[in-house]
């Protein structure tokens, strides 16, 4: 073989190679999940629990990027639904499941980045909610002993459980660990798509600033509004009043804004005594006047 030849074979091979790597990378590729289906290759049978009303769309929310995907942190409130004092998902049936079958357990752990022993402290320190949005993430089933990866839109209903930065990180239909999305240009969207479905109605939750104590809830009963503690499973949940502002908790501030903020909290300085303005110069210092007391007669 010549060495023109040998080169457009090798030149074959390498672009068989970068397709099998790029062109045919399932990030391309995104599913479209129904809340009540359990999708390819699951972790465990459904353990979520079935709502009785659906979920409205959050009310606010960022305008959609360049590729129609809006970014929402997970401490937003209403960016969760929930029916009060009900868990959307049976937490006890999806740990007693992994913990049964350690080859799936530890493949679950190598997807959150955890050891397998922790799998049941990680499992109930998550919050169970209804997203009340179609949702971004990486999906992750397992087949053939290991875990595999897929992304996919989780429509507005599904049950998920997320983490102290309102993160989604298990889908309770199929116990799959999920994990931030991978976002591409041009994505193909496959699978059967709901009613309200609209690409660029899509949003992908990111990580709160900080770690929250309480997660602000829509009741998805009444459009009531109630807090849920972090890691509970709704019998600690509380009537709140509707929140004035979205976002349960603001970014921290600018240093300017900061700045601003400690300059109109400090005490304003005592009153000056003097009885003359710095704009009015040097000038002899007085005494000041006194009033007369208000019971002493007027003078002749």
């Amino acid at each position: 073989m010549g060495l023109a030849a040998g080169v457009a074979v090798l030149a074959a091979v390498v672009g068989l190679v970068l397709s099998s790597v790029l062109g045919a990378s399932p990030h391309k590729e995104v599913l479209l999940q129904s809340a009540a289906s359990t999708g390819p290759d699951p972790f465990t049978p459904s353990t979520g629990q079935a709502a009785t009303a659906t979920p409205s769309p959050a009310a606010t929310m960022p305008s959609p990027t360049a590729n129609g995907i809006r970014g929402v942190p997970g401490s937003t409130a209403g960016l969760y639904g929930g029916s009060m004092h009900t868990s959307s998902c049976d937490v006890g049936r999806l740990v007693r499941f992994l913990t049964a079958n350690r080859d799936k357990e530890r493949a679950w752990a190598g997807v959150e980045g955890i050891d397998a022993a922790a799998v049941p402290s990680y499992i109930h320190s998550l919050t169970p909610v209804l997203l009340r949005a179609d949702t971004r993430v990486t999906n992750h089933g397992y087949r053939n002993g290991a875990a595999t990866s897929f992304q996919s839109v989780l429509q507005a209903g599904t049950a998920v459980l997320v983490d102290d930065r309102g993160l989604p990180r298990v889908r309770c239909a199929c116990g799959n660990p999920l994990t931030p999305p991978a976002l591409v240009a041009n994505p193909r969207y496959t699978g059967q798509a709901w009613p309200s479905y609209q690409p660029s109605n899509l949003v992908v939750v990111t990580a709160a600033p900080r770690p929250m104590v309480t997660i602000i809830v829509v009741n998805i009963q009444d459009g009531s509004w109630f807090e849920r503690f972090v890691g509970d499973k709704g019998g600690q949940d509380k009537p709140v009043p509707p929140p004035t502002t979205q976002p349960s908790e603001s970014p921290s501030p600018s240093p300017s804004a900061s700045a601003s903020s400690s300059a109109s909290s400090s005490p304003p300085p005592p009153p000056s005594t003097a009885t003359t303005s710095p704009s009015s110069g040097p000038s002899t210092p007085t005494t000041p006047a006194t009033s007369p007391p208000a019971s002493s007669p007027p003078p002749p």
